[in-house]
């Protein structure tokens, strides 16, 4: 297969809410330009982007699909994403390489949650967009209303490029607006051109006017044209909306049914003629904050954005070619490790097929298989020291203890876990030395689920989930005088050992030991016996969690000649330890940390509500510096309450909502929940 120029390549990302019709719109245009000989459907599981089982089993996309087809000489690179939030670190792979994006709204439901977020990501990644309006031919959907909210929502850069053409009432094709033609399609999504009937020549009159006053604005000849009412003629127009796509001046407006293959013959002209390349943008950002000039003649330099753990094939690594051209067998360098790595084999893929290719042009986009030290981010180049900005990730809280169901699935658990780590870096793992838990973290429940899901079908690994345990500790609040003696007989040689200890709190975090003995009434080769007796008691306080803060000050005691040894002493410390317990009125500590809480102006009441019942303390509120109408509501709040909080703001904000979470410290729990937590911790142990 002959290498695609980069002139003639366009990299388009699919976003929008759950359910609006990506992936069939992926399917439609896979189909009508032949790249499939089936048109796949989502119930029938047998789509080419949702491949995995888990995606045919649920009925939805789980993660980023890379496809490709060619079309009037161009190869688009089409990046399908999941709309469900618990997968959006997918997303934020495709829109790090695509070049420019369509977010699908579904005609009938309107703009959506999925449609909002959609516009802020590729908004945050710079992104050219366009909007495609689907199932526009269902009897309940409203396109002039869907444009409108379009238009009031996201500004007056929205406009349209086709239209429903409407017949005897009924939706019977599209209008390109560009054209001033009516299209009707086949079976097969081929159109064919008819007159415009009467009854939507009002409408193609007010959008045309709307689209060419959009035209018109992206060139200062061309609005002396509209304003003089001159003819923009239709290459002018072509190359207006290509330069407004590529400076954000205009979002082009489709409208279709992917089902159906209406309308995406339509949108796949506009995308070869006016989306934007690879170099459309003349540099791409680098990790230090600067930025590179893309040379497509340059030196070769590619960067890893998807990384797939495929048992049977090895780890997959997904990467576009940033710069210059990539041929099989080059050695490059990772920029990230420092490992030479040979791209033995090239490949381009269609969901799961893969067609092994010689070479890759720049923009192009490509898969390479077992490279053994390259990960996600990952930079490899021919000779430069350099990397691209990194695919930021949102940062998971939604955490689960992970119990392995078998002593079999234990021993494979860290390989397995480490694996999907790699193919996800939303998820996040440890093994909690404190709580003797191993904790998943992901960005919801059905984040895990899905997790819990691979490993067992990947890997043969089967867990089970349980709330993960909070890492308590105890502090005492009161200054102590405490005697601990241990005097043990056997017959012959005995145990002895006698301490007097002052223990008060402390602000360090352990043990802060101190001696003020006077007249050897305890030897000096005894005193580190007795702080590490200390030591070791502070694992368990009153409540069985570690004790910290303590300070102790060694100041008499007693010794015997022959029986005295350092085990006696560090018993009579712990002695000591325990009375300590009893009469230094120890508290419970919980962690608590700074909560940063985004959300819409409207629901800041309800959040504070929220947080108040979650004892939750408002520190300040200020305005979202690049998201207008949020605000970010800056709390204190404790760790042990917030662990329902990702899928409570989620549904509380229908998902508008984020936060960050950074434990900072240790506050005392208060004594009613104290005693239930005290009580708990003792019935789990018993």
């Amino acid at each position: 297969m002959a290498a695609i120029e980069t002139k003639r390549i366009r990299n388009v990302a699919l976003l929008g809410h759950g359910g609006s019709g990506k992936t069939s719109l992926a399917e439609a245009m896979l189909y009508i330009t032949g790249s499939s000989d089936r048109l796949g459907k989502i119930s029938d599981g047998n789509t080419v982007s949702d491949f995995d089982a888990e995606e045919v089993k649920r009925g939805f996309s789980l993660s980023a699909s890379v496809m490709n087809t060619t079309w009037k000489d161009c190869k688009i690179n089409i990046l399908d994403t999941p709309g469900y939030l618990d997968f959006v670190g997918e997303t934020f792979q495709c829109l790090r390489v695509a070049d420019s994006a369509i977010i699908v709204v579904d005609g009938k439901a309107g703009i959506e949650v999925g449609t909002e977020l959609a516009w802020n990501y590729a908004n945050e990644a710079n992104l050219p967009r366009a909007f495609f309006i689907n199932k526009f031919d269902d009897n309940d959907a409203r396109f002039a209303r869907v444009l409108d909210d379009l238009h009031v929502t996201f500004g007056k850069h929205i406009c349209p490029l086709t239209i429903p053409m409407v017949k005897d009432g009924v939706v019977t094709g599209c209008i390109d607006l560009i054209d001033e033609s009516a299209h009707v399609f086949d079976n097969n999504g081929r159109h064919s051109v008819e007159i415009i009937p009467e009854e939507s020549m009002e409408a193609v009159s007010k959008y045309r006017d709307m689209l060419m006053e959009a035209v018109a604005s992206t060139d200062e000849n061309l609005m002396m044209k509209y304003f003089d009412g001159e003819e923009i003629t239709h290459m002018e127009a072509i190359n207006a909306v290509h330069e407004g796509i590529i400076h954000g001046d205009i979002v082009p407006v489709f409208c279709g049914a992917a089902t159906k293959l209406w309308g995406v013959w339509t949108m796949l002209d506009k995308i070869t003629e006016s989306f934007p390349r690879h170099t459309a943008k003349k540099n791409e950002r680098l990790a230090d904050g600067t930025s590179i000039e893309i040379t497509p003649e340059g030196e070769p330099a590619l960067f890893v954005f998807k990384t797939v753990a495929d048992p049977f094939v090895g780890k997959m690594s997904y990467f576009k070619v940033m710069n210059g051209t990539v041929k099989r067998d080059i050695l490059v360098k990772n920029n990230t490790t420092a490992e030479s790595e040979k791209l033995a084999h090239i490949y381009v893929t269609n969901g799961k097929k893969q067609v092994e290719v010689d070479e890759l042009c720049c923009g192009d986009i490509g898969m390479v298989a077992k490279l053994s030290s390259t990960n996600t981010n990952d930079t490899l180049t021919w000779n430069k020291e350099m990397s691209f900005a990194p695919i930021t990730y949102p940062t998971a809280y939604y955490a689960k203890a992970m119990i392995p169901v078998s002593t079999k699935d234990e021993s494979k658990i860290s390989q397995s876990i480490v694996k999907m780590i790699e193919e996800d870096l939303t998820l996040k793992y440890e093994n909690n030395a404190e709580t003797k838990q191993m904790i998943v973290s992901g960005l919801g429940e059905m984040h895990l689920a899905v997790l819990c899901a691979k490993l067992k079908n990947r890997f043969g690994v089967s867990v089970n989930f349980d709330n993960p345990k909070i890492a308590y500790r105890e502090k005492i609040t009161k200054r102590v005088d405490v005697e601990g003696k241990h005097k043990k007989q056997n017959g012959g040689s005995g145990q002895y050992g006698h301490v007097k200890i002052r223990f008060a709190p402390s602000d360090d975090e352990g043990l802060t030991f101190t001696v003020s003995v006077v007249g050897g009434t305890v030897p000096k080769n005894f005193y580190p016996a007795v702080e590490k007796g200390l030591q070791d008691s502070m694992a368990k306080g009153v409540a069985g969690f570690p004790m910290v803060g303590l300070a102790a000050d060694l100041y008499d005691g007693s010794y015997h000649d022959v029986d005295s040894d350092e085990i006696s002493f560090k018993t009579a410390a712990n002695i000591a330890y325990k009375k300590c317990l009893e009469q230094a009125a120890p508290v419970l500590l919980e962690p608590v940390g700074d909560l940063d809480i985004t959300v819409p102006d409207a629901l800041v009441g309800d959040v504070m509500g929220d947080l108040n019942k979650r004892r939750g303390a408002v520190m300040g509120m200020t305005p979202a510096e690049n998201k207008k109408g949020y605000t970010i509501v800056h709390a204190l709040a404790p760790k042990a309450e917030l662990a329902d909080y990702p899928i409570v703001l989620r549904a509380m904000t229908q998902g508008r909502g984020s936060f960050e979470f950074t434990v900072n410290g240790y506050d005392t729990v208060p004594a009613n929940i104290a005693s239930k937590i005290v009580e708990n911790y003792k019935n789990a142990n018993a």
